[in-house]
């Protein structure tokens, strides 16, 4: 008969997996360091840190499905790291750099922007294993960050020839697009049947260091214009179902009146 204590034994089980929590904790971390140089008004730095967010986020859930280290703990913890990097940053630095001249308009739009956050994870939460693994319902957190940021990034580092004024409201219509497409139903293209292990042919590869090399030579041009590709995708992903679908309502209603 083991003397070990059960109870002992129970508590040890329960502890957390290192490498796919490191991953999240250095995604929480690039999350916060762009709040604070937002605050402290290194407003391109800290649009850089979403970006370094969502590289270290994208890699937290691969790192523990290969490393079968997935765990509940592990899931809940994403989220809240999700909340700060890619919900809360985001709106605040887009407040801190221009929307804050709008006045009660301008954190109006950053609270609908963070509100749509927490709906968006929090819907993402109770509808895994429900809806279908290849999109999206609706527009990522990640993304969604990447657009507001991405925004920032491109207008400081570029210096767009854009009025202070018109500016403030363009920003107010990219936070308020980011934020209301989380929660909305449109299908956007997840890539989750994309897997790491599997073989692909050799022009893949070519195509990926073209890919990067378009991407070095002007980051925040090219990469704003990806995420906003990537934004738009998805109601056109919508508007091309609904037409399929009246298309083939209109044919039964003619078959079934022959």
């Amino acid at each position: 008969m083991s003397d070990t204590d059960p109870h002992e034994h129970q508590r040890r089980r329960r502890g957390i997996y290192l490498l796919p929590n490191a991953f999240t904790t250095a995604a929480l971390f690039a999350g916060f360091y762009a709040v604070i140089q937002a605050i402290d008004g290194a407003y391109q730095i800290a649009a850089i840190a979403i970006f370094v967010a969502m590289v270290l986020d994208g890699m937290d859930g691969r790192v523990a499905r290969l490393t079968n280290t997935q765990s509940a703990f592990g899931e809940q913890y994403d989220s809240l790291s999700d909340m700060t990097s890619f919900g809360v940053a985001p709106a605040l630095i887009m407040y801190q750099w221009v929307l804050h001249d709008l006045g009660r308009w301008g954190w109006l739009a950053a609270f609908v922007y963070v509100v749509c956050a927490a709906l968006r994870l929090a819907r993402f939460n109770i509808n895994v294993g429900v809806v279908d693994k290849r999109f999206f319902q609706g527009l990522p957190s990640p993304s969604a960050a990447a657009l507001v940021a991405g925004f920032v990034w491109l207008a400081v580092a570029h210096r767009l020839p854009i009025p202070h004024d018109a500016l403030a409201w363009v920003a107010f219509g990219v936070t308020l697009y980011a934020g209301l497409s989380m929660v909305s139903n449109a299908p956007f293209y997840s890539g989750k049947t994309f897997t790491l292990g599997r073989s692909v042919p050799f022009w893949v590869i070519l195509v990926m260091v073209a890919v990067f090399v378009f991407v070095s030579s002007n980051p925040p041009l090219v990469l704003f214009g990806l995420f906003v590709a990537y934004g738009l995708s998805g109601w056109l992903i919508a508007a091309w179902r609904w037409q399929r679908a009246r298309r083939l309502q209109r044919e039964r209603q003619e078959a079934a009146s022959r």
